[in-house]
């Protein structure tokens, strides 16, 4: 018997001549796992068929162990958040949520109270009573993020959003995905920019062309791309010299001079050696290192590497 919320057996999903998802098997357990990959990628497609929205060509999805198409009743237990706008513009968000609780069955004063009380966390209480027309970007987002969160449910899929944010909505939002995910909410999170979903996960999915590339903890799917060139910034006043020095390193494959920036760029083959030598290196040839940092020590790198 697994424990996994959503299971997604070998399925695929055609637009016509266009491969949306191909062979694509993977379980969802609860946490906040990443959906990484750019536009056009499988991701929405993905979720479509999880919220039951698309019916797979070839394959099952499950969800609470159960076939989700035309399984209406699982509605209920799944909140979803769409990367497009459809609200009905005249209402205000307060009136906006309410409403959807009541076409839930919730009575009206508990409807009230359970919109003011999303409201709240997702810091619009001072706009609840403005209408939905006349919300920024990042508004509209947090109050559609809203709907998805208004029945409490168990399984939340979130496409996008942080699209458009202002820095303060997408700071609180990132906490409040992280703290749903402690609460033992199974979080599907969607998103084209890595570093966004790094800060409210490790655990990921890279999708490229319907594919699933890689899954995991991102420390793990670093290592499938160890025997890349991993390149390592050092700023130096004394870089011209320090290059000199490295290049005698069996495992350093090249370096670049940034006059400009008094520094260099290093490529090695084994990082992690690298790194463990470097402190006893720099201090017995009386170096000083300003700054050091790696371009592809981050998920970038890795989902870039991965595509290749």
């Amino acid at each position: 018997m697994t424990d996994g919320i959503v299971t997604i057996d070998k399925v695929s999903k055609w637009y016509g001549q266009v491969i949306g998802l191909n062979e694509v098997s993977l379980e969802l357990r609860p946490g906040v796992v990443g959906l990484l990959g750019p536009n056009g990628s499988g991701k929405s497609t993905l979720m479509k068929l999880i919220t039951g929205q698309l019916r797979p060509d070839k394959g099952s999805v499950q969800v609470f162990g159960q076939a989700i198409w035309n399984n209406y009743p699982l509605y209920r237990r799944m909140g979803f958040c769409p990367e497009q706008d459809a609200f009905y513009e005249r209402m205000t968000g307060k009136q906006f949520l309410v409403s959807l609780a009541l076409l839930q069955g919730v009575g009206r004063s508990r409807a009230v109270s359970k919109a003011e009380e999303i409201l709240e966390r997702l810091f619009l209480s001072e706009a609840a009573d403005k209408k939905i027309a006349g919300y920024s970007k990042g508004m509209r987002q947090r109050v559609k993020l809203g709907q998805a969160l208004l029945h409490d449910p168990e399984l939340l899929l979130l496409d996008e959003p942080l699209t458009g944010m202002d820095p303060f909505g997408r700071t609180k939002t990132i906490r409040l995905i992280r703290e749903l995910g402690r609460q033992g909410k199974m979080v599907l999170v969607s998103s084209h920019i890595l570093h966004e979903v790094e800060l409210m996960t490790h655990e990921i999915l890279l999708i490229h062309q319907g594919r699933i590339l890689a899954e995991g903890n991102i420390h793990t799917i670093r290592e499938l791309i160890d025997r890349h060139p991993h390149r390592i910034f050092l700023r130096c006043p004394e870089y011209r010299r320090l290059a000199a020095r490295v290049l005698a390193f069996e495992d350093i494959i090249s370096a670049r001079l940034i006059p400009e920036e008094q520094a260099l760029e290093v490529e090695t083959r084994q990082p992690d050696r690298f790194y463990s030598r470097l402190p006893s290196f720099l201090e017995e040839h009386d170096f000083t290192v300003e700054e050091l940092s790696s371009p592809d020590d981050n998920l970038q790198s890795v989902f870039e590497y991965l595509v290749k």
